[in-house]
Formats: structure tokens, sequence, C-alpha cells
């Protein structure tokens, strides 16, 4: 079956809504309601057919037509050739409905009934700008928090760092652990919490975080400041010396080189690679070492809304993964109703490939407006 050539290769950007508006991080402005996906088809000359998530050009896709599944995809180890990472994981669905097995069973054999991966919900933004109450703004993401919850999450990502850009220093810190607190108390104890400061930190305002919310058992902090050794070396003495067993995670953004030495070192606990940027196959080979290196695996992806679904197959093939980003998104085009949220882990559905489900007439219709074909 590996013989098989492509003949054609399609591309369209697709339209997606959240289900509520994103607010700001600690660098940016408002993230919005919409996600707009690059999705890829690939069909062979037999007649199979792939889709995912590529942001492939025309001219690189041009130079794929008449390749052979074989020359793209290696069996053994099963991953996709470095060169056509641009295409991978149409090319993984592909291969998934040509075996009839879902992505996390080629990547590792898998005799469970059901496969589940833990995720966390990552949609508890800066939305509470516009009011100047600290405990309006606390409730007001306590309650982002308990949609979250009555969706089936256990597990919440909650940005910080209101005072590096959009308040006052003082004000947005004091917000900051309000709404972290808040969160908890209606969250429970039982809830998983983690911060993301998108490097709005340094490392004094990361230790008053960690202090002020220390009985409120934070399980990782995330780019609290850009990668720094000698910064996350005086972190972790002091995290230490105070008894806080936090979770450093980083390398989502423009990483350090070094990001992964340090990983070696024991400075960070999580490295957080987008999965799109450094690829499936490149991230199997990676969260096995990281598995030797005792340092958890959790791919960032956020607003690629596939990433949803193939972070959870890629699960299967590291020991040490940690979550799936949730990134929660409604597609026109894509019927991702297999994949369920529950208690606090994603149900992935056994299906071939990826388990979801293009609506072809979508597609061709935003192929004609924003996209392109190639073919043989």
């Amino acid at each position: 079956m590996f013989e098989q050539k492509i003949v054609r290769i399609e591309q369209a950007n697709l339209l997606g809504e959240r289900p509520r508006k994103a607010g700001c991080n600690s660098r940016l402005g408002e993230h919005g309601l919409y996600v707009r996906p690059s999705i890829v088809t690939i069909t062979t000359d037999r007649g199979a057919f792939g889709f995912g998530a590529s942001r492939i050009s025309q001219s690189e896709a041009e130079k794929v037509l008449g390749k052979s599944v074989g020359e793209i995809f290696q069996n053994d180890p099963k991953r996709v050739q470095d060169r056509f990472r641009p295409i991978e994981f149409p090319i993984w669905d592909l291969i998934g409905q040509l075996t009839g097995k879902p992505v996390y069973s080629l990547v590792r054999s898998n005799q469970d009934e059901e496969f589940t991966a833990p995720c966390y919900d990552t949609s508890l933004y800066i939305d509470d700008l516009h009011l100047t109450d600290h405990y309006e703004a606390a409730d007001l993401i306590a309650q982002q928090a308990q949609q979250g919850m009555d969706k089936g999450h256990t597990a919440f990502k909650i940005k910080i760092g209101r005072g590096a850009m959009h308040m006052d220093l003082s004000a947005g810190m004091q917000r900051d652990i309000m709404v972290i607190k808040a969160v908890r108390q209606n969250a429970g104890q039982s809830a998983t919490i983690l911060l993301d400061a998108n490097n709005g930190y340094n490392l004094n305002l990361t230790k008053t975080i960690l202090a002020e919310t220390a009985d409120d058992k934070i399980h990782w902090i995330e780019e609290a400041f850009h990668e720094d050794n000698r910064l996350y070396e005086n972190l972790k003495d002091w995290m230490h010396k105070h008894s806080i067993q936090t979770l450093v995670a980083d390398g989502e953004g423009e990483a350090s080189i070094k990001l992964l030495d340090w990983a070696e070192a024991g400075l960070i606990d999580v490295v957080q690679y987008d999965i799109f940027s450094y690829g499936f196959s490149r991230w199997l080979d990676l969260g096995q070492k990281l598995d030797g290196w005792n340092v958890y695996t959790a791919p960032h992806h956020y607003g690629g809304y596939y990433g949803n679904f193939a972070s959870a197959h890629l699960k299967n093939g590291i020991r040490n993964f940690k979550f799936v980003e949730w990134d929660a998104a409604t597609v026109s085009g894509i019927d991702d109703s297999s994949y369920k949220i529950q208690n606090g882990h994603v149900l992935v559905p056994n299906r071939p490939g990826f388990g979801l489900i293009l609506e072809k007439s979508i597609f061709h219709q935003a192929v004609a407006k924003n996209g392109f074909s190639v073919e043989l």
C-alpha cells in the first residue's frame, strides 16, 4: 500500500469559532473569537485520502506530487521523513486510513478498549481588564473555570502578568493573585491549576506569585520570564528552600537553543515546543528522550485547533506526556464530535487516522475562496 503515489494536494483556511472570545495575555491584546486553521488534503493514485493541519505552500506542494507514500513515511520506527514535515499531519492521517488504525495505535500498539489523554482548559485569558474591581474580575475568571468544569475539565491554565503591560504593576499583581485564589476556591482542591505569564514576570515577581499562592498548590508556572539558566537555578533553589513543588514549564515560543540542555540539567520540568512548528514525528523522538531525563512533555498549539487532536494521539508514544492543551472551537467543515472531554481527559475515538471527518463540500468552497489545488 505504501507504493501509492500522491496525485492531488489541496489547501484551504477554514473558519472556526471559540465558545467565547479570548482576551489578552501579558504581552498581547485580545486573541479574539475566531480560529482559522490551514487544512490540507492529500489523495493518492488509488483514491486513498488523508487530511490535517499544514501550512505547506503551493510550490512546496507541487514538489510532493508523484512521491510514493513509502518515500514520505518510514515504517520502522514509524515517522514522516523530516523533509516532508510541512505535510506530516495529513500524511499521518493517510497512513491511518490505509492501515485502518488510529494514529495512537501507529505510534505504539494499544490494547485498551478506550484511549484517553489528560488535558487542561486553556481558555482562562486576561478577560477582565474592563473591570475596575478586583473581586469582580476574580469572580469573572472563576466563572469561566466553572464553564470548563461543566464541560468535563479538571485542569485549568490561568493567564497571569496583568501588571506587565495592561495594568499598574502592583494592581496587576494583586489581581493575578486574587484570580488564582478565586479559581482554586471555585474549582476545589482536587483541580489542577497551571499558570502562564508569557514572560511577563521577572525572577522576584515569580517568587512573589508563588509565595502568595503557596496554599493553592500551583502545578506549574509557564514562561515566567524568558529562559535564563541562572535565574532558573535561583528560582529552583528558592522553591526547594520554601517547599514549593511547582513545576517549571517553558519552550512554546522563541525558546533558547539551550533549553533542552537546561531541561536535562533539571532546571526545566516541562518542555512545550509547539506541535506544529516542531512537528509530530520529531516530538515522538524528543518525548522519548525527555522520558529518559524524567522531564515532562506538553506541546503548545494554542490557536491551531487541530493540535487538540494531534497532541492526544502523541501521548501514546511518550511515557511522561503531561497534558493536551485543549483550545475548544467549532470549525465549519470538520466534524470532531467523536472526541469528548470527560473527567479531565480527552476520550480519543478508535477510528482510522486522527479520527476526524472532513465535510468536503465546505472544504472545496474554501479551496476556491482562499486556497489552492495542485495535481498530476
